[in-house]
């Protein structure tokens, strides 16, 4: 049984073909890399995996059951802009999550319950490196230590399944080689499945395990929206699988169109 089984997915805008007839399968643990032009649909995946989008047709499975549609515990994501709130410490921006999830009336939570959770808060922070910083605000940390910010929100539900969309795309190089270090550190230990959208096509081939390449198979000159985008790269990369690593590489002409 497949983690997760993708049959024949479509998703449209009204006469506007984002996605089309789209089908994989991807394996508990999994790091999955995607890449492809501006306007694709990867990030329209990317959001139906969450949930908050719904396929036009086909289904999602996970555990070979319908994916739930709408977010939930078992599905973190981060977005290239930082989803933190300025007016709430380090601790507490992680903490919401968990109050949200286990007092949402209030979102407020009390005594054992709220050491119990600053406890796990704490444990996320010191494993993406910012357990130095759990008292400062947004405003005092870096860019890279925001997203490291971010990174620590959505693992405070443990979800099963980790959503990057273009997360690393703003920061300077050096910052994103170590951000790169952290996600790869991340996935490893809590033996997570990993989806992550990238405009770097080499950041794509450095990362995870299988990278897509998103693409419309069909043109039409006369009506551009008319035909919609598939998986027309499905590649074993990165170290973790250097033996199976096929002959094309960043610099294939079909690949370097998208980058």
């Amino acid at each position: 049984m497949s983690f997760i089984k993708v049959n024949n997915i479509w998703k449209e805008y009204g006469e506007t073909v984002v996605l089309e007839g789209v089908s994989t399968q991807v394996e508990r643990g999994e790091f999955i890399t995607i890449v492809g032009t501006s306007g694709c649909g990867k990030s329209t995946f990317l959001n139906m995996l969450l949930g908050v989008e719904q396929p036009t047709q086909g289904q999602i499975l996970l555990k070979d059951k319908p994916l739930p549609q709408e977010p939930g515990k078992d599905r973190g994501i981060v977005f290239q802009r930082y989803s933190v709130f300025p007016h709430l410490s380090v601790l507490d921006n992680v903490l919401l999550g968990e109050e949200f999830s286990s007092s949402p009336v209030m979102s407020k939570l009390f005594g054992r319950q709220r050491r119990e959770a600053s406890n796990r808060a704490t444990e996320i922070l010191e494993a993406v490196g910012l357990g130095h910083a759990i008292d400062k605000y947004p405003d005092a940390l870096s860019g890279g230590m925001q997203q490291r910010l971010a990174i620590a929100q959505a693992l405070i539900k443990e979800p099963k399944i980790l959503l990057l969309d273009e997360p690393f795309g703003a920061l300077d190089p050096g910052i994103r080689a170590d951000m790169h270090e952290l996600i790869l550190r991340l996935w490893r230990e809590l033996k997570i499945t990993v989806f992550m959208v990238t405009h770097d096509l080499q950041e794509g081939f450095s990362l995870g395990t299988r990278l897509w390449v998103f693409d419309k198979r069909r043109i039409d000159p006369h009506n551009p929206n008319r035909f919609g985008a598939r998986i027309t790269f499905d590649l074993p990369v990165g170290d973790r699988n250097a033996a199976e690593v096929p002959e094309v590489h960043p610099q294939d002409p079909d690949l370097k169109k998208i980058a």
